[in-house]
């Protein structure tokens, strides 16, 4: 991974970003010294969050089963039939 100064990226702003869509490599920016921000390509962003998201439904799921919170599969059809209609 890539580490660029706070004040690099205000001075060259458009190299480093052109250097991050060209390599895909997060860019680490730092702040006197300590890890300040990460910069990501928007499209490894955006999978990134979908990645998320989907590991958030499974956690619920689980989190459900483990509480009890489950039904059959004919129930299941019974009440996603009524949001079909």
């Amino acid at each position: 991974m890539k580490t660029e100064l706070v004040t690099s990226l205000k001075r060259q702003a458009t190299r480093i970003l052109a250097d991050l869509h060209e390599t895909k490599e997060p860019v680490l920016i730092t702040e006197h010294g300590q890890p300040s921000a990460y910069l990501l390509d928007v499209h490894d962003y955006e999978q990134l969050m979908t990645r998320m998201s989907i590991l958030e439904g499974i956690a619920r799921g689980e989190q459900a089963v483990k509480d009890g919170r489950v039904m059959s599969q004919s129930e299941a059809k019974d009440r996603l039939s009524k949001w079909m209609k």
